[in-house]
């Protein structure tokens, strides 16, 4: 059974970030764009998908891809365990769920979000959002409507048109 945690917002939320671990270094996504976090769940997979795609779940009733930001970013695969989440994320107009090392905190940010350097990376730049240096931390953050592709978006619409998924839940891709 999934465990599910709702976010709490504070007035002041435009500068919060949910952070999280992924092979050791420190991920944010604004917290107003994370709708909840799920512990590891059955995910259906996706056929002919790319290998990031892990598949889709069920959300009580709706149909959420899912993305393992480790294989996203060319980083090596890791086996999940009680550590492991699903952050489920505003993606443009629908959510997608994102499989993370773990969840580490919700901070306010005490500076500015500053751009992302001119640098050879794994990580498609348009994914990163900026880079926030908090307590002598760097926060990587991340832009969660570029985390999906046109093709990705495709690939689950396929599958759901040969599958019993219902006609409301599709449309939310």
């Amino acid at each position: 059974m999934p465990v599910e945690t709702d976010i709490n917002v504070t007035a002041n939320s435009a500068q919060q970030y949910v952070t999280f671990i992924i092979n050791n270094e420190i991920y944010g996504i604004e917290v107003l764009r994370v709708k909840e976090i799920v512990g590891m769940t059955t995910i259906t997979p996706v056929p002919n998908s790319e290998k990031y795609l892990k598949g889709v779940i069920n959300l009580r009733g709706l149909v959420v891809p899912v993305i393992d930001l480790r294989l996203k970013f060319n980083l090596p695969e890791k086996e999940y365990d009680a550590f492991t989440v699903i952050l489920i994320v505003e993606h443009k107009n629908s959510l997608v769920g994102v499989i993370v090392d773990s969840v580490s905190d919700v901070i306010t940010a005490k500076g500015k979000l500053q751009d992302v350097p001119n640098f050879h990376t794994s990580i498609e730049r348009e994914v990163l959002k900026g880079v926030l240096n908090q307590d002598n931390n760097l926060i990587i953050i991340l832009n969660p409507d570029i985390m999906l592709t046109a093709k990705d978006v495709e690939s689950i619409s396929e599958f759901g048109e040969d599958s019993a998924v219902d006609e409301e839940a599709k449309e939310k891709f």
